[in-house]
Order: C-alpha cells, then structure tokens, then sequence
C-alpha cells in the first residue's frame, strides 16, 4: 500500500486530510510537529510526503532540505504560506510541489496521484530507458543519474526536468516547452518554478554552476543541453 507521511500540526487539517487519503486507498502516518516530523521522514520508508511550512519545533524548510541531503522522496509543501518568495525558497530547499490553504481535496489529490505516478517503475518486460548526452547517464525507470560516473541523488522534478532535456540534447528548449512538459496542465503563475530547479539541476551536474557549460542559457529563448 502507498504510504504518505503528513507533517502538519493544525490538527483539523492534519486528521481531516488523513481521514480523505485512508478512505481513498493510502497508508497514512501523521505527525504534529516538526521534530516528529523530522525524525520520521528520515526513515525514508514514505512514498510522499505532505509537508507543513510553519511548524513548531523544527521548520518545514528544515525538514525539507534535511530530507533532501539523504533522499529523493517526492514533497509536497502544504502550507498558508502564498508569497512568490515562499514558494521558491520551498523548491530551493527540495520540495517537489507547492500547494496553499485552503486547498480543494480534489486538487490535494490530484497532485498527489500525479506525483506519484511518475515514481512508478515500468513492468519488468519493458526495457530500461538510458539517456547519455556526454559525462551525464541517466537511468529513468531506475531513477538514476550518474554525473562523470558518480551517482547524484536527484528529487522528481529535477530527474524530469533533466530527462526532458537530455532526450533533446543540443535542441533549444523554450521555457515555455520545458514547463509543459514537465509540470504540464499545473499552474505556477510564472516559470520562477523552471528558474529555481535549472539553479539546483547546475549545482549537480556543473563544475562551476556559475559558469554552466553543460546547461546552458540562450537568453530570450530557453535552455539547452550539451555533451562536453
């Protein structure tokens, strides 16, 4: 059974959304504050976790960049919280969507269900699809990026957004192209969300992300990416 972890410490939000996502189907662990929180999203045993932003003790950004220096378990920030600010600080620090209160179930739900397809591996008859542009191989059913031969631990949306453009390697992606691709029908309001994840997916793959040489800016145009 899919297990989801629920980081939030308003008790109506937090019992409400676990009561919905148990009669839907899914195994749910609940905690209310963010040392709890804490200690069991490092357990690394969810298939997703529900992330609260405030919360006492330890902060969801704490707890969001901790997850994110020991694995890739795909967050979603569920927080009052609108600020464009906010949100990119939260995709800065890992999180892998941004949804604020109140929010429709429905929608909750949706996100959720999409995430989580996305980390579904293909049937054992279907051949692993390998991406190499350069330094840079990507295994996608295993989720699996190796940078010069090291294996780099890579969130969802970055791993996609990484596969979009390795399967276009040397084309110029409009940023346009790149967020429906990735993000598809969701709506973030502006392609700050694309920024933020190239910024992250530089520091993993570059030398020097402030020179890029691997993902590279056309400026007025897109991104691309190139085999050194």
């Amino acid at each position: 059974m899919t297990s989801i972890l629920i980081v939030e410490d308003e008790d109506t939000y937090r019992e409400a959304l676990a009561f919905a996502l148990q009669r839907d189907g899914y195994s749910v662990t609940e905690a209310a504050d963010g040392e709890t929180g804490l200690a069991q999203a490092m357990t690394g045993r969810f298939d997703l976790i529900l992330l609260d932003l405030m919360l006492p003790g330890v902060s969801g950004m704490d707890i969001c960049a901790a997850i994110r220096r020991h694995h890739d378990t795909p967050i979603i920030m569920v927080t009052a919280k609108d600020d464009v600010a906010d949100r990119i600080v939260g995709l800065e620090n890992g999180a892998d969507d941004y949804m604020t209160k109140p929010y429709s179930y429905r929608e909750l739900l949706a996100r959720v269900r999409a995430v989580l397809r996305r980390r579904e591996p293909s049937s054992a008859e279907d051949v692993d699809e390998v991406l190499e542009v350069g330094g840079l191989r990507l295994s996608v059913d295993r989720h699996e990026v190796r940078v010069d031969g090291q294996v780099v631990s890579m969130p969802l949306r970055e791993f996609e957004l990484l596969a979009c453009l390795a399967r276009n390697a040397g084309r110029v992606l409009t940023r346009s192209q790149l967020m429906e691709r990735v993000w598809g029908t969701e709506d973030f309001h502006d392609t700050k969300t694309l920024d933020v994840h190239v910024k992250r997916l530089r520091s993993k793959i570059e030398q020097d992300p402030s020179a890029p040489q691997r993902l590279v800016t056309l400026r007025g145009v897109g991104y691309k990416l190139v085999a050194l």
